[in-house]
């Protein structure tokens, strides 16, 4: 593969009608800075331009796929609001921070070029928002998923809860998301996170990219209007969700929890909640 421009927390390389975007930080386990929510969405708005690009494989280097959010690094973004008693400016900032991180996301699951995911080691957090806007998804067999947002206070807010119900079903999602409990490949395969487990990582990316060249091969206008048809039955769902979710965290995300939940991150503690 051959690499075109260069990006602070991605690769993308294309080959044969399929483009490979790779997570590579800059953070510890790829994790999701301020780098990563500006660049992806102008990633996937060129790879969605790009007549030579009929489908995308979407990886993360290195042991893991991603931590998620990378909370040390986004911390300052979420100050104002954190502060004691932060009124309507503070709050109307972050609810349009909180927009365009969705909208992050939301390329990917916009993207008129299918887009597999292969998940290699941790998948935390945000990276479930990611993969959950990816049209299939495969693990390694050493992959773990977590839906984590409830360990620091917060309301996952980029896409799980609206896309996840159509994936795994409300029930599974419910548990993941209210226990933030960690689950291995075979139980993610088992309730339909994604669609197979793999050896390990050299195996999953190269079920991903098989798949995708199968993709590549068909009409691409038709398989344009599959993935269009496929989602209009649920994008206004989806939509009507990320809005609600964002208004919500705007007005109800500010805690003490929170606060304390950061703080633990960065003192390397476990955190103490007390419901304030």
């Amino acid at each position: 593969m051959t690499e075109e421009k260069t990006w602070t927390a991605f690769t993308v390389e294309k080959k044969d009608n399929v483009a490979q975007v790779t997570l590579i930080g800059p953070s510890k386990g790829n994790a999701q800075g301020p780098d990563f929510w500006r660049e992806l969405p102008e990633i996937f708005a060129d790879l969605d331009a790009d007549p030579e690009v009929r489908a995308v494989v979407l990886a993360g280097s290195g042991k893991h796929f991603t931590f998620g959010l990378d909370l040390p690094a986004m911390s300052g973004d979420f100050g104002a609001v954190l502060a004691d008693k932060a009124q309507a400016g503070p709050r109307t900032t972050f609810h349009e921070m909180i927009k365009r991180m969705q909208k992050s996301i939301n390329a990917v699951a916009d993207c008129r070029k299918p887009v597999i995911a292969a998940v290699q080691g941790w998948c935390i957090g945000g990276g479930v928002d990611l993969i959950s806007a990816a049209d299939i998804r495969y693990a390694s067999a050493d992959a773990k998923f977590s839906i984590r947002e409830v360990k620091v206070a917060i309301v996952a807010d980029m896409g799980s809860f609206a896309r996840l119900p159509a994936i795994i079903g409300d029930g599974h999602l419910r548990e993941l998301a209210l226990t933030g409990k960690d689950i291995d490949a075979a139980y993610a395969e088992k309730i339909g996170l994604v669609n197979s487990v793999h050896d390990d990582a050299e195996a999953v990316l190269a079920a991903a990219h098989a798949t995708a060249a199968e993709i590549a091969a068909n009409p691409p206008l038709v398989v344009h209007g599959i993935k269009d048809v496929l989602d209009h039955s649920r994008s206004a769902a989806v939509d009507d969700s990320l809005r609600y979710v964002a208004a919500w965290n705007a007005a109800f995300l500010p805690s003490q929890d929170i606060t304390e939940a950061i703080t633990a991150v960065f003192e390397k503690r476990p955190p103490e909640f007390k419901g304030q």
